[in-house]
């Protein structure tokens, strides 16, 4: 039996070449049989768990956000205009420390992120793993967004408020601010940056918890133990 279980990664690599996902699924299924409900819920959270522990170790990576063009971190859309001006007046340097530092300080809060998420896994009924088991491809980040959100920003913001000082993104976006701030003719802006860093780092967490979550539903590759294999084989199978 054990060294069946080995073989199904590869033969689902074979059969992927050929024959479309259900019939893949299909294979699973015959291999390791129905998955139970107690085999479900624990595929589901494990799957979950891999996923969200993967995309908190990528963006708490140094370059996790700055290097990461979906989720890098950028002036706020109402202080572009202070980094075009910045840019124009020869204070470039300054503009670039200031987006690395938002980033950097992005990167340091995302390693909180773990025992949060495992946490709401942990809380999940039957009733919620099958729901995100067969509902939108993004139906796990759904139920993230709306379990974790208000705990991540708890856990985020004084950890981002002391990495800005820590890094030095309030003195540099402070003193970008200041400096646009004193250009004739232009409209004020708030130099507090904070909020607007812990808001940027929850969303790019959800952006790399979207991909992981798209990744082992399409991604047989992804499905690295029997038990996903086994649960999320079940899923091709029956998905509608």
């Amino acid at each position: 039996m054990k060294k069946t279980l080995l073989l199904i990664p590869f033969l689902l690599l074979i059969f992927t070449g050929c024959d479309t996902l259900n019939q893949v699924a299909q294979t699973t299924v015959n291999q390791l049989g129905n998955p139970t409900n107690v085999e479900i819920s624990n595929g589901l959270k494990q799957a979950l768990e891999i996923g969200t522990g993967k995309s908190s170790d990528q963006l708490s990576a140094v370059n996790g956000f700055f290097g990461n063009a979906a989720v890098k971190i950028l002036f706020p859309p109402e202080a572009q205009k202070v980094e075009k001006t910045l840019r124009s007046i020869g204070l470039g340097k300054l503009a670039d420390n200031v987006i690395l530092s938002l980033n950097r300080a992005a990167e340091d809060a995302a390693g909180k992120a773990k025992p949060i998420f495992v946490n709401a896994i942990k809380q999940m009924t039957l009733t919620d793993v099958t729901n995100i088991l067969f509902g939108n491809k993004d139906a796990a980040t759904q139920y993230f967004k709306r379990t974790t959100t208000m705990a991540l920003a708890a856990s985020f913001k004084p950890v981002i408020e002391t990495s800005l000082n820590k890094v030095g993104a309030t003195k540099y976006y402070t003193e970008a601010a200041n400096a646009y701030n004193k250009v004739p003719l232009v409209s004020k802006v708030n130099p507090d940056i904070s909020d607007y860093v812990t808001q940027r780092a929850i969303e790019g967490l959800f952006v790399e918890i979207a991909q992981e979550e798209l990744n082992i539903r399409q991604n047989l590759g992804a499905r690295t133990t029997p038990l996903l294999q086994k649960v999320f084989g079940y899923y091709d199978k029956n998905k509608k």
